[in-house]
């Protein structure tokens, strides 16, 4: 195979500083910078290192219009290469707006006093991503960071200017995934916060992104590194690191629209070498689904109806806050979990 993934594209986007100091994050930039170093090196994910295939934003480069710029670099770039495998990484804060319950992304420019006019909404985010025609796409949205948020900074946006931060909400990651061969990751759920790693190196989702990425999920025989090794990777690791480091929950959603793909070469394309070891793993993947994925289901979907009967209760008057975020935490956490059930039955773990 060869030692380059040369139809793969990213556009890597760590806000890093904003015009608002209360709202930077220093660690989106480290988080950027380590996903480039580990995609672009020849003897893990194999990407060319040349600007056409590899762009990265951050600090006064992650503007509104440079991000959109990028979304159009990529429509062009994967208008000419009909085998293109796209990643688009966004890391930074993201807020609802409570009266439209449309949500946007806090890019470097944004500005407090005028969010709705300023700040990257998702239909903007969304409509740029539909217009790139790539065979396979994969967008992660690391939003809702822990870092960087003092409480009345928090409490302003939220009480008095009618803004919630919080993960991105269903109806805006389903726009995202709109096609074949799309993905959508996010980091966190609902009211969840994504945390730094205690050693402040970068984010926890990023750190398991990166070793997923070296094939930390692969198994012997494998040559590539698909979405359901960094869907199944990421959804074991990060909620126990969080709970390890600072006892609190953080659970990564996923999403994909048809079969499994691949993202990146397996350490340099060489590859895991063949082995006996897989021979227990249809067992270890029946154990998993009937012990774990389907109970959580069913759970899940349980609580999903009682919040949906809740809400239809409010008929044409407006669902309270912390409802709406109850609801849209519950229908992440059913698609994600019908998603890994769906990536166990293709056999693709």
């Amino acid at each position: 195979m060869s030692n380059s993934f040369n139809h793969g594209y990213a556009l890597l986007i760590g806000v890093g500083e904003t015009s608002n100091w209360h709202y930077s994050l220093p660690a989106t930039v480290r988080d950027v910078r380590a996903i480039h170093a580990v995609l672009t090196d020849p003897k893990f994910c194999g990407y060319s290192t040349e600007s056409d295939h590899v762009r990265i934003l951050h600090d006064s480069y992650a503007t509104r219009n440079a991000i959109l710029e990028g979304l159009d670099w990529l429509k062009e770039a994967t208008t000419k290469d009909s085998e293109a495998t796209v990643l688009v990484y966004y890391s930074g804060h993201g807020v609802l707006e409570l009266s439209t319950e449309q949500y946007y992304l806090l890019q470097h420019d944004f500005k407090l006093s005028d969010i709705l006019g300023t700040a990257l909404s998702a239909q903007e985010f969304s409509n740029g991503l539909r217009q790139i025609k790539a065979k396979s796409l994969l967008v992660i949205i690391d939003s809702c960071h822990a870092e960087g948020m003092a409480t009345s900074k928090e409490e302003d946006l939220n009480q008095s200017a009618g803004f919630l931060l919080t993960a991105p909400l269903k109806s805006f990651t389903d726009t995202l995934r709109h096609g074949a061969g799309r993905a959508v990751f996010t980091s966190c759920r609902g009211k969840q916060k994504s945390y730094i790693r205690s050693d402040n190196v970068m984010s926890v989702y990023t750190y398991h992104l990166i070793e997923a990425l070296k094939g930390a999920a692969n198994r012997p025989g494998d040559e590539l590194v698909k979405v359901s090794h960094l869907m199944n990777y990421l959804a074991e690791t990060v909620p126990a690191s969080v709970r390890q480091m600072y006892q609190k929950e953080q659970t990564p959603f996923f999403d994909f629209s048809t079969e499994d793909f691949p993202v990146a070469l397996l350490l340099g394309g060489k590859g895991l070498i063949s082995s006996n070891m897989v021979e227990a793993l249809p067992q270890k993947i029946i154990a998993r689904k009937e012990v774990f994925l389907q109970p959580a289901l069913k759970m899940a979907l349980r609580a999903l109806a009682i919040f949906e009967q809740q809400a239809a209760g409010y008929g044409s008057l407006k669902i309270p806050p912390e409802l709406l975020i109850q609801l849209e935490d519950k229908r992440l956490e059913v698609a994600s979990l019908e998603a890994r059930l769906k990536i166990l039955e293709v056999g693709y773990e």
